[in-house]
Order: C-alpha cells, then structure tokens, then sequence
C-alpha cells in the first residue's frame, strides 16, 4: 500500500540523514524495500552468500523507498539501471565488484560473516571521534548534492567545527606523546 510504502521512503531517508555513520549487514536476502534500506546506509558488508535486487520491475511497479536514486549515485547510472530494468538479484561478489557493497566478508566458519565483519567495523569507526565522523558525514551528502565548489564550501565549514574540539587537541598531544588518543566526543 501507498501508506507502508510513505513510511518506508520515510524510514529509509530518516536512516541516511542520522547524522552519525550507520552500517547495513548483509547475510542473506535483501530485495526491494529491504536492499532500499540499506542503501540508505553510509556502509554495506556482505557476505558470499548474500543476495541482493531491486526486484520491483518483476512486480510492475518500481523501486519506491529511494531505491532509484540511491543505487544510481552508488553503482553508476548504466549498472542500476541494469539492475533494476531487469530485477536481477545479484550474489555479494557481484555486489562487491560493482561497489554496492564496501566489504565482502569471506568467512565461511560464520553463520553470520558480515554481520560479525560489519561489527568489526562498527567498532573501528566507534574508536574515532564523534564530532569529526558527524561533520565528514555532513560534508560528504551534502556536498554530493551540489557543485564542487559549494562542496568544498561545506568542507571548509565542516573542518572549521572540528578545530576547536577538545579532540583534536587530544589528537595532536596523543601523536607528538606518541600514544593513542583518548577521545571524548567534545
């Protein structure tokens, strides 16, 4: 129904625009609004086994929870067109070589490989500080919508925001200490 489906372009792009970095595991099957999803993440691990499409054209209708537009600014504008033209479902290898997926996770001892590698990552990104991540994930969306010019303007803001931050003062006593730095998200 149109309602389910508003709520889920809702959802899809209330996800994207948290303003902190966000990770989409992929173990399994992840068709239409379920690949839409994690679309709408800043990061996607999968796993061999993991199959992914927009499979709405098989259905007459079509991407609708910003499948369309998502797909396209990730994979290039003659593979999602491919993809969701023909409602392929792909595999996490074909996922990976088209750059749907940022990590493939080979290992075939897990029941759930990228969901154990997407908590790795999760972790590693968890380590860096809070306010640079938000601000580079700012810079990045929103500087995608506009010129390269105007991104830029929105980098020079973003990294004038981080100057001041108790962290990178950490950062740079930590690197001349030659220690890790123990950040604390101000």
């Amino acid at each position: 129904s149109s309602t389910f489906l508003d709520k889920l372009r809702w959802f899809s792009c209330q996800l994207s625009e948290f303003p902190y970095p966000t990770i989409a595991a992929i173990d399994g099957l992840a068709v239409g609004g379920g690949l839409e999803l994690c679309l709408a993440c800043d990061l996607r691990v999968s796993s061999l086994k993991a199959r992914m499409g927009l499979v709405e054209t098989n259905l007459a209708i079509i991407p609708g929870a910003g499948g369309t537009q998502r797909l396209a600014r990730l994979v290039g504008l003659a593979k999602a067109k491919e993809l969701i033209y023909t409602g392929k479902i792909i595999n996490g290898k074909e996922a990976s070589r088209i750059g749907l997926v940022n990590i493939l996770a080979e290992d075939t001892n897990s029941d759930e490989p990228a969901f154990e590698e997407a908590q790795n990552l999760a972790e590693d990104i968890a380590n860096k500080p809070s306010v640079a991540l938000k601000m580079a994930k700012f810079a990045i969306d929103k500087g995608l919508e506009v010129d390269l010019y105007t991104g830029l303007s929105f980098e020079k803001a973003c990294y004038s925001q981080v100057i001041p931050t108790q962290d990178r003062i950490e950062a740079l006593k930590a690197f001349i200490e030659k220690r890790k730095p123990i950040f604390v998200g101000k």
